[in-house]
């Protein structure tokens, strides 16, 4: 059940991917995320009364995943507001890659051939899509734009595996904290830790910058990530599941944010992207026909 928990997941991040571009387009950065993390705030607070709260021995732990996760987040923003949403969906794709090297190293875990071969096709597709970058003019050595969205995938990948230790049982060499704690207090830190940043950084310079306009698809953007995050966060949660596989088949919402940054967008050199994509869709049916040997 697990490894349908992670498609589902995988279906939502690229609606949620999609929304974040629409709403990045010629708008101030910082306070979209700050609306983005109020509103999954807003949406999980009635969880997060029900959930247990374990004091600072808990809450130490989810501060932590949640300065992660906002170090991701504010990269992935800053990224995708200046690159086409074709380019940095499968350069998305590689931060499995980083949590499955983590997963082998810090957790021990093993992979059957067909998973190593989906793994395999999926880094194959990161070194294609440099040439796609360059016939757009984007060289991926000096383009700052392509440092934010690696940097994001890096610390992202570092939040999967954070998020395994936080989930695994105490048995299992984790934490055992509950998901629903998880989920609902780090979003309340993220929204904390961003309006001390819109108050201090943004606000005093809003007229020297980028302008913010209000959009339909802010509020979308943490309605999606909310249901993703919580299928992603009971894919983990049940026993079996393996994080290398759960974060690779979640980079397939590439292919939602793909096909829809397409048409919506009008991006441009999608046959060359279109082969990237074919080589990460042959990538998870692997990872998938390994997972239900």
């Amino acid at each position: 059940m697990w490894i349908i928990y992670a498609f589902l997941s995988a279906a939502l991040l690229g609606c949620y991917d999609v929304c974040k571009k629409h709403s990045l387009r010629e708008n101030a950065v910082i306070p979209v995320l700050f609306l983005n993390t109020l509103f999954c705030s807003l949406i999980f607070l009635p969880l997060a009364i029900n959930a247990p709260f374990g004091g600072w021995e808990v809450q130490k732990y989810i501060i932590l995943k949640a300065c992660i996760v906002l170090s991701s987040w504010i990269l992935g923003y800053i990224g995708i507001k200046h690159l086409p949403l074709t380019l940095v969906g499968p350069i998305n794709a590689t931060r499995p890659v980083m949590v499955l090297l983590g997963a082998l190293l810090i957790f021990g875990e093993r992979l059957n051939l067909y998973q190593w071969i989906g793994v395999a096709l999926a880094i194959l597709s990161f070194f294609l899509l440099s040439h796609s970058g360059k016939k757009e003019g984007i060289d991926f050595r000096h383009n700052r734009w392509i440092f934010c969205i690696v940097g994001a995938a890096i610390t992202g990948a570092l939040s999967g595996l954070y998020d395994k230790y936080l989930l695994a049982s105490p048995q299992d060499g984790g934490v055992g904290l509950d998901k629903l704690t998880v989920q609902s207090y780090y979003n309340f830190y993220q929204c904390l830790m961003m309006g001390v940043v819109l108050l201090t950084l943004w606000y005093p310079r809003r007229q020297k910058g980028t302008p913010f306009r209000w959009v339909w698809s802010i509020p979308l953007i943490s309605i999606f990530l909310s249901i993703a995050d919580f299928a992603y966060f009971c894919s983990l949660h049940e026993a079996g599941a393996l994080v290398s596989v759960v974060s690779m088949v979640r980079r397939s919402s590439v292919v939602v944010s793909f096909m829809i940054g397409a048409f919506l967008f009008h991006e441009k050199n999608l046959k060359s992207k279109a082969i990237d994509l074919f080589l990460v869709l042959l990538g998870m049916v692997f990872l998938f026909l390994g997972t239900i040997q």
